[in-house]
């Protein structure tokens, strides 16, 4: 089912530290609007119900609604988000105006299917190793996925799925390096049981019990204690 969000900003007149506690002291949250060649825009959003949107996963790879004060909507993504290190407080967040026709890169969450029934993992005593949750993509705002699914069903004891492994939507890239992706790195492996090797001291023990011509030869006999040598 396809998720859209809608947030609706006021102008943020008042800036600087004291302005932005008052702010959330009312229940406010900062946040800027900026790029697409103009200018930033400060804003201020009701906190709690952008605390209730940011539980989504879906929240951070869509493109949302921005109900300016004007009455017009922009188009945006969420570039960053600033949360208090202890309290659930949103501090800050900055929002990307994005052009249609002009590609954006973004992560993307993974969803991984089928890795209880797997049968290299049910039946083959495999262990499935994730080396990434999201991914790194490049695509115009209309193909921008709300998430990637990664398939475990038919994957073999001991290989390893990459980025460019991955199925993608038509029009969808994994971002070049430069952008911080790369196709070439692992996402997901399934590594195989390891074996473990019989103690060398228990089966030696297990083996001589087995084959008596194995067990230790019977000790030689004690050598009578030589004779002194007879006076002249």
């Amino acid at each position: 089912m396809q998720v859209s969000f809608e947030v609706t900003a006021e102008l943020r007149t008042l800036q600087g530290k004291s302005a932005s506690r008052r702010l959330r002291r009312d229940g406010k949250l900062p946040a800027i609007l900026y790029g697409a060649g103009q200018e930033p825009v400060c804003l201020q959003l009701h906190h709690n119900k952008m605390l209730l949107q940011s539980e989504h996963e879906a929240f951070y790879s869509h493109i949302l609604t921005l109900k300016m004060p004007d009455g017009t909507d922009e188009k945006v993504i969420l570039k960053a988000m600033q949360r208090h290190p202890v309290r659930p407080i949103i501090m800050h967040m900055d929002f990307l105006r994005i052009n249609e026709n002009e590609e954006l890169t973004m992560r993307v969450p993974l969803h991984f299917l089928n890795q209880d029934i797997c049968p290299a993992v049910k039946s083959g005593g495999g262990t499935v190793i994730h080396y990434a949750g999201e991914a790194m993509l490049s695509c115009l705002p209309k193909d921008l996925p709300e998430y990637i699914s990664v398939d475990l069903l038919t994957l073999g004891l001991g290989q390893t799925l990459h980025f460019s492994d991955l199925v993608l939507p038509a029009g969808v890239r994994i971002a070049p390096l430069s952008a911080g992706g790369d196709a070439s790195l692992p996402v997901i492996m399934i590594q195989a049981p390891r074996v473990v090797e019989e103690a060398p001291t228990a089966a030696a023990a297990k083996g001589a019990k087995g084959n008596p011509a194995a067990k230790a030869a019977p000790k030689p006999a004690a050598k009578p204690p030589a004779k002194p040598a007879s006076k002249k």
